[in-house]
């Protein structure tokens, strides 16, 4: 993309050193550069294997049914759990994601929650959908992420990740958007994504 024609809310990027070694970072460096004012607090990254990824900006409907979906399963917690919005998930040194939804347990802080503590992660996709369903579901079950779901912000359609190996989830289900979501690890928890008031 033309840099002069990138909006705004768009990070500059570069391919310069495509096809060469790059330096890796770990999450306690990037903590470190937005510490210091390098990275911003609410530039929306993510920490891949040591390669920094700026995420696409979200629109609107992604933030309505984000923060519908987080409202209502906050309403439901009971006090053993705790809903967090946009947390930043730290899955390795060299890895971290930035979720639309974490459930985790209260004896927790949520920047001490990782892959093998959080008890659902939720993604909202819509220009990110193949991503979240391929290269990040495998990221999530390389790590031991119990369970994922991609909700596809067009249709309300949910992908269920459930029982993670090493590199993919075995047991993966398209449910229609008048199912009820109940969270295998927090099942206090549920929602009917077309009852959400998304207008």
């Amino acid at each position: 993309m033309n840099e002069l024609l990138r909006p705004p809310s768009l990070p500059v990027t570069t391919r310069a050193a495509e096809g060469l070694l790059r330096r890796r970072f770990t999450v306690a460096e990037i903590d470190s550069m937005v510490a210091s004012g390098i990275i911003a607090e609410d530039e929306h990254i993510e920490l891949i294997g040591g390669e920094v990824v700026p995420m696409s900006p979200k629109g609107r409907r992604h933030e309505i049914i984000r923060t519908e979906l987080a409202f209502q399963l906050s309403r439901q917690c009971p006090a053993n759990l705790h809903v967090a919005s946009e947390p930043y998930l730290r899955l390795a040194p060299d890895t971290a994601s930035e979720p639309d939804i974490i459930v985790y347990p209260a004896t927790m802080r949520s920047p001490d929650v990782d892959g093998q503590t959080v008890l659902l992660v939720i993604e909202v996709s819509d220009t990110s959908l193949a991503y979240d369903l391929g290269v990040k579901a495998a990221i999530h079950a390389s790590h031991g992420v119990r369970e994922y779901w991609v909700i596809n912000a067009k249709t309300l359609e949910t992908t269920v990740h459930r029982s993670p190996t090493a590199s993919r989830y075995a047991d993966v289900r398209l449910l229609a958007a008048n199912t009820r979501l109940s969270p295998l690890l927090a099942p206090e928890l549920d929602a009917t994504l077309d009852q959400l008031d998304l207008e």
